[in-house]
């Protein structure tokens, strides 16, 4: 059967990962060690996708370099000290990324997410091997530039229009749209449907069981 994709993209965190909390429990951690107020769940959950130098630029705007780059350390001791809330796969993610292997696609990552912290949940997790690429926001530009989906089509000898973006932030259908790349986003993670929607997705999906069976539609035509 012909697949109208031959590259399946993923963000990471909202999209694969339940991670929010613990994000934002190492976010409120990193504005208190610069002495700045943490603001609430919801603020600091909007700029999950980012970089974190950008993401810590985005809650922390009036700040010098050294705060920024202080915050952004404080942040990542505490991500790796394994400190804070667990983080644990959205339902069917295992099986259905596995299934989608064995079907021939290729899969990759584009993340916020530093090197450090995604080598850590990939071996975790156990989906290392899984994954043809990955690329994270330290080694590139961060979301929405539309780098390190560049960089991942190069290595995988891919077209935008033979890959598909999936992620749950508008940081991902941006940088998707940038370089004429098709896109799905998920509702379940950071951004809600509305802000999803200004990106012309295909489709914005409910769950990530609800994209496994979108895409096996789409296959069948």
């Amino acid at each position: 059967m012909s697949k109208s994709f031959d590259l399946l993209i993923f963000d990471w965190d909202g999209t694969l990962m339940d991670s929010e909390a613990h994000i934002v429990h190492c976010l409120e951690h990193a504005l208190r060690a610069v002495e700045a107020p943490a603001g609430s769940a919801q603020e600091l959950k909007q700029v999950i996708g980012l970089g974190l130098d950008e993401a810590m630029r985005a809650l922390l705007p009036e700040a010098s370099h050294a705060e920024i780059q202080q915050s952004a350390e404080a942040f990542r001791q505490q991500f790796l000290s394994g400190h804070a809330t667990p983080s644990v796969l959205f339902p069917q993610v295992q099986a259905s990324l596995a299934d989608f292997s064995r079907s021939g696609y290729l899969l990759a990552v584009a993340t916020g997410k530093s090197r450090r912290g995604l080598d850590k949940v990939l071996q975790q997790t156990g989906l290392n091997d899984l994954f043809a690429v990955t690329r994270c926001a330290d080694e590139t530009f961060s979301k929405p530039h539309p780098r390190m989906l560049e960089e991942i089509l190069v290595d995988l000898d891919t077209s935008p229009e033979r890959a598909l973006m999936i992620g749950d932030t508008e940081y991902d259908l941006q940088m998707a749209a940038s370089i004429g790349m098709p896109a799905v986003g998920v509702s379940y993670g950071v951004h809600d449907s509305e802000r999803l929607q200004n990106h012309a997705p295909l489709d914005i999906l409910p769950s990530f069981q609800a994209f496994a069976e979108w895409l096996a539609d789409n296959e069948r035509g």
